[in-house]
């Protein structure tokens, strides 16, 4: 990864931060224990993929049809997010698998 990768990366990110104070503050709220929640259950390639913008995309749509953050997503907030990386592969799953192989291998 070059310098200009990681400025790059710190520009985007910068710029999803941006977008996500601007949403209502309780989108706001539930986006935070969203992002709390997938950073430590999700998939591996969550900053890398658009899985966070894309719930961005999402919640300004609702916000701007002026539907409430619940009314999007339902009341339970990991049951919601489970479901958006049922397909995804996770951090327990490298886990599982190192576990699950011979002796000696995990962590290779």
């Amino acid at each position: 990864m070059s310098i200009r990768d990681i400025i790059e990366g710190k520009k985007q990110w910068r710029a999803h931060t941006a977008r996500v104070g601007a949403l209502p503050p309780d989108y706001r709220i539930v986006y935070k224990e969203m992002q709390k929640y997938l950073l430590k259950v999700g998939p591996i390639d969550l900053l890398g993929e658009s899985l966070l913008p894309g719930i961005v995309d999402f919640f300004e749509e609702g916000a701007a049809s002026g539907k409430g953050v619940l009314e999007l997503i339902g009341s339970d907030v990991a049951a919601f997010c489970d479901e958006l990386v049922k397909d995804s592969r996770t951090y327990a799953d490298v886990y599982q698998e190192s576990i699950a192989g011979e002796p000696g291998t995990a962590g290779k």
